[in-house]
């Protein structure tokens, strides 16, 4: 979980791919940068992620079989809000219990 502004979008083949600044890393079981591609598996702008704006972002890490793979992705049962203090304050109490 994280919270993120979408800098760039572009469709690569059947995919969605999102440039964004990673703001604050909440609870990662992998290491986070500055700066991520998140990877949604679909070109239909679903989720609609805007660019410029910010978001909350639960995304997966996917490594693909061979082990050739390693990517953050978004999918159908992701979370992505747009970001609000609200909501980061819900996610920082979350995490006091998680």
């Amino acid at each position: 979980v994280f919270r993120g502004r979408i800098l760039a979008r572009r469709l690569v083949g059947q995919e969605t791919r999102y440039e964004v600044e990673v703001k604050t890393p909440y609870r990662h079981r992998f290491p986070l940068v500055a700066r991520e591609y998140l990877w949604v598996a679909n070109t239909c702008g679903c989720p609609g992620l805007r660019e410029g704006e910010e978001y909350l972002l639960m995304a997966r890490r996917h490594v693909n079989y061979e082990r050739t793979l390693n990517r953050i992705l978004l999918q159908d049962d992701g979370y992505a809000r747009p970001w609000t203090p609200r909501e980061d304050r819900l996610v920082r109490e979350a995490a006091q219990h998680c």
